[in-house]
């Protein structure tokens, strides 16, 4: 996985649009009066994501007022239709664009481009009183494959009967990671799966059903009172995640910064500002602000993996309460 770093070149090719844009705003023929700096645009984003959106969205209309970006909350397909259509100018997903969506764009005139901003962790949650925290990642598929269906066929003791897992909707982008990534291309074959309405809906489904395990973005379960990015929400036990053959509470990893960048979590996902923006305006500069030092710091200070950086982490203790 590339993990680069920063050139401190602080957001030369958006102070050039900025510049550029300075003698005043004009109405394009598709009648947006965008600038970088102003005007009001929709973008898409996975819901999956929403949570760093946010943060991003704020210290950009912080920094410049006269700018309204409005956020799309959506799942991954229907965010890359409204991109393909041309209805928004910005989609924010974990998949780059194919050939295919490529050419599509291409056809309609604007030339697209793909900007790495980050990284998040899958991780995998289970409701406080579970016992079972620590999995393998040969348990984590044959849970998806329907291979394991029972708590107990994990640990005997565990009595909490049928697996249910849980998803934030049937066409996320957490879901085409599973799909694609953890299970090489092969449907999930589980009998009890859930489709919650969004990943908050999957933290409190978790967090009212013993025998759920949920499957969710790492960046909706960072604790933000926390400002080392080491505590987790209360609501449910994060499981710790082993490449070994018997997981162990010294072999297993949560999706923490420090794992994420060390390999030593596997399920690791990268986040794209997917752009197709034909006036290089209000679009283009704020994904140009994501990818710049500014925000990739904004992304590393809410407890995420950015794409570029120079990046220490301190060894700190964690204590599970």
């Amino acid at each position: 996985m590339k993990r680069s770093r920063f050139y401190i070149t602080v957001g030369l090719i958006l102070s050039l649009t900025l510049l550029m844009s300075a003698c005043g705003q004009k109405k394009a023929k598709d009648g947006r009066t965008d600038t970088p700096t102003s005007g009001t645009i929709k973008f898409a984003s996975d819901e999956s994501f929403s949570p760093i959106v946010e943060e991003l969205l704020q210290n950009y209309q912080f920094r410049y007022p006269q700018a309204h970006l409005l956020p799309i909350y959506t799942d991954d397909n229907t965010g890359m239709k409204l991109l393909l259509d041309q209805k928004v100018n910005l989609f924010i997903t974990s998949h780059a664009m194919t050939k295919g969506e490529d050419a599509i764009l291409r056809g309609k005139g604007p030339i697209p481009e793909v900007f790495p901003i980050g990284y998040d962790g899958i991780a995998f949650i289970v409701n406080r009183s579970n016992p079972d925290s620590c999995i393998t990642v040969d348990d984590v598929k044959k849970i998806l494959q329907g291979k394991i269906a029972k708590w107990s066929q994990l640990n005997p003791k565990n009595n909490r009967g049928a697996i249910e897992v849980v998803f934030d909707n049937k066409a996320s982008a957490t879901l085409h990671y599973v799909v694609d990534s953890i299970l090489g291309g092969k449907n999930i074959k589980s009998e009890n799966i859930v489709a919650a309405k969004n990943s908050k809906s999957v933290v409190d489904y978790v967090n009212k059903t013993p025998n759920a395990i949920g499957v969710i973005g790492s960046n909706w379960l960072n604790d933000h009172r926390d400002t080392t990015n080491t505590t987790f929400k209360k609501d449910v036990t994060v499981a710790s995640i082993s490449k070994a053959t018997v997981a162990s509470p010294s072999n297993s990893w949560q999706p923490y910064q420090a794992y994420l960048l060390d390999g030593r979590y596997p399920f690791v996902r990268t986040i794209y500002a997917l752009l197709a923006d034909p006036h290089k305006a209000l679009p283009y500069a704020f994904a140009n602000y994501i990818a710049n030092p500014i925000g990739q710091m904004i992304i590393f200070k809410a407890g995420l993996l950015p794409y570029r950086g120079n990046i220490n982490i301190r060894e700190v203790e964690v204590k599970n309460q």
